[in-house]
């Protein structure tokens, strides 16, 4: 697997790891579960799905995910993820998705996160990072705001579920607040 490791000294991302399945599902929360996981999550599908980000980063597949870590010992407290493809993305551009857990929650983490994972998106190709975010979920539009990402269109999912974009353009540097 291709070794990466982003920081800004407060915030590590790293690809996911087998090792991390037991933390993941220790941070899980019905918040997780909601926006971003869509099920509660088992140590076998948990599993699974870490192995196939594994696999992603081995063929240089559309998928980055990472493992946001801090604190001592860099702890695992979140993930944030790339997709350089997807439903309704135009070539270009990478859908940013992200989640922390409960007690890491409040401390500008997630945008540190964004905002390191945009560099290495535009450094991959990427030109522009959307974030799509349903309505109902202040806090990750709020994280998108302090990260440089300003509104854009609205979507509807499949299921009908609305999402409000959120996009950064990757080729300039955006002015940033991480308060």
């Amino acid at each position: 697997m291709q070794e990466v490791n982003l920081s800004d000294g407060i915030v590590t991302l790293s690809p996911l790891r087998p090792d991390d399945v037991e933390a993941h599902l220790a941070g899980e929360d019905e918040l997780l579960v909601r926006w971003l996981n869509g099920g509660p999550g088992t140590p076998e599908g948990v599993e699974a799905y870490f192995r196939h980000c594994q696999e992603q980063w081995d063929t240089a597949g559309p998928l980055r995910a990472f493992g946001i870590r801090s604190g001592a010992g860099e702890a695992l407290v979140g993930t944030i993820d790339l997709r350089f493809a997807g439903e309704g993305l135009a070539p270009g551009q990478v859908n940013v998705a992200y989640g922390l857990y409960p007690s890491w929650r409040g401390r500008g983490l997630a945008t540190r996160a964004v905002l390191l994972v945009c560099r290495h998106a535009a450094s991959e190709g990427g030109k522009e990072a959307v974030i799509q975010v349903e309505p109902e979920n202040p806090r990750s539009a709020a994280v998108a705001r302090r990260a440089g990402f300003t509104p854009g269109r609205q979507t509807h999912a499949k299921d009908g579920t609305r999402f409000d974009w959120y996009i950064r353009d990757l080729r300039v540097d955006t002015p940033v607040t991480t308060s």
